[in-house]
């Protein structure tokens, strides 16, 4: 399964859940069965609040879910009709978060509940 994170820095599985998708400077794409760790520039950084374009934000990188602080609801959309599942961080690290998506402990997130409150960088 690969899960994406957006992410301030890139420090490996050791870097924090940024508050919010379409804002984060990287997402790091982490591979759970092979282990593989890729990081990728946010692409749409730069976007007028609202038109978020998630395919071009992750360089085109194909993923099973992404964990995020926070997203907007038509984001969070465009990421489901990609086939990605969109959860909400339950922890700081990508690391904590990837243990609490194995336990099933993670929340998905949909339109009703896309943009949860957020408070710092990564809103835990």
């Amino acid at each position: 399964m690969k899960v994406g994170f957006a992410v301030q820095t890139n420090q490996g599985i050791e870097s924090e859940v940024y508050d919010h998708f379409g804002s984060a400077p990287a997402f790091i794409i982490v591979d759970t069965e092979g282990k593989e760790v890729l990081t990728v520039d946010n692409k749409d950084l730069h976007h007028v609040h609202g038109a978020c374009n998630p395919i071009m934000a992750l360089d085109g990188k194909s993923m099973d879910a992404m964990v995020v602080g926070g997203i907007g609801a038509g984001a969070l959309a465009k990421l489901n009709a990609l086939k990605i599942r969109v959860y909400g961080a339950g922890a700081s690290t990508v690391k904590e978060n990837l243990v609490l998506l194995g336990e099933n402990k993670l929340q998905e997130l949909s339109v009703y509940n896309s943009c949860r409150s957020i408070k710092g960088g990564s809103g835990l």
